[in-house]
C-alpha cells in the first residue's frame, strides 16, 4: 500500500511540474500576443506554439505510461468544506478559488458536462445522426471543394512569392536611371526633342513691351531700315525762339 502510494504522488508530482510548465508557456504566449502584437513575427509565434506543444506531448505520454494506479480509478472527495476565506486554498489555486464551498465543489470536482450543455450535445449529435447519407456526401464534397480552391489560391500565392523573392536582390527597382537621365535633359535641354516643321509650325510670340518702357538699341534696328534722315533733337530744356 506504500509503495501504491508513493508512485501516486510521484505521478502526481510528475503531472503538476509539467502542468506548471505548460501554464508557464501559455501564459508567455498570451503576454507577448497582448504586448507585442506590432512586432511579433511568425516565426516567433511559431517558437512559442512549438513549446506548449512540446510540454502537451510529454503530458501525455505521462499519463499513457502511468507508474502507479490509474488515475481514471481513482475518486476525489472534499475533506472539508467551509465558507470562510481559505488561505492555503487561494495559494494553492493561485487567486482563483478563495473559498471551498458547497456551492463550488460540483463546479470543480464533476466529471461529466453541465446538464444544460449535455443537453445539447445530444441534440446536435442526434441532428447529425438523422441527417440523410446524401445530404451529407453533398456537404462533405462541398466543403472538401471550398477547402481544396483555397489550398490552391494559397499555394499559388506562396510560389509567386517564392519566384519574386528569389528573382530580386535586395529591394526591387521600380525606375531605370538611363530614362530619369533622359527625361531630366528633355525637359532642361530640349535634348531629343524633333520641332515641328511646315504649316503646324506655330510662330514664337515676342513679348510686349508696356508704353515709355526704353527699348534697346538693338532691338530698335531690327526690322527696320536704316534712314537717312538725321533728326535733331533738343533737349527740354533749352528755351523755346518763341516763348516769352
Amino acid at each position: 500500500m506504500q509503495r501504491e502510494e508513493k508512485q501516486l504522488e510521484s505521478l502526481i508530482d510528475a503531472v503538476l511540474g509539467r502542468l506548471n510548465d505548460l501554464k508557464i508557456s501559455i501564459g508567455a504566449m498570451i503576454h507577448k500576443i497582448e504586448t507585442e502584437y506590432e512586432i511579433i513575427n511568425w516565426p516567433t509565434f511559431l517558437d512559442n506554439f512549438a513549446l506548449i506543444s512540446s510540454h502537451l506531448t510529454g503530458l501525455s505520454k505521462i499519463l499513457a505510461h502511468e507508474l502507479g494506479p490509474p488515475l481514471r480509478n481513482l475518486t476525489v472527495l472534499p475533506l472539508q468544506l467551509s465558507q470562510e476565506r481559505d488561505e492555503a486554498i487561494f495559494h494553492l489555486t493561485e487567486g482563483r478559488i478563495p473559498v471551498f464551498a458547497h456551492d463550488l465543489v460540483p463546479d470543480y470536482l464533476r466529471t461529466k458536462p453541465e446538464p444544460t450543455a449535455e443537453q445539447r450535445m445530444l441534440a446536435h449529435e442526434q441532428k447529425a445522426n438523422n441527417m440523410v447519407p446524401d445530404t451529407a456526401a453533398k456537404q462533405v464534397s462541398q466543403f472538401t471543394k471550398v477547402i481544396s480552391h483555397v489550398h490552391d489560391m494559397v499555394s499559388k500565392a506562396r510560389e509567386d512569392w517564392d519566384v519574386e523573392a528569389s528573382s530580386r536582390a535586395g529591394i526591387q527597382t521600380t525606375s531605370n536611371l538611363g530614362d530619369t537621365h533622359a527625361i531630366v535633359a528633355a525637359i532642361g535641354m530640349g535634348k531629343g526633342l524633333i520641332p515641328e516643321t511646315g504649316a503646324n509650325m506655330v510662330p514664337p510670340v515676342r513679348p510686349t513691351m508696356p508704353a515709355g518702357a526704353a527699348v534697346p538699341a538693338a532691338a530698335s534696328t531690327m526690322g527696320k531700315a536704316p534712314s537717312a534722315i538725321k533728326t535733331n533733337i533738343k533737349s527740354a530744356n533749352q528755351i523755346h525762339p518763341y516763348s516769352r
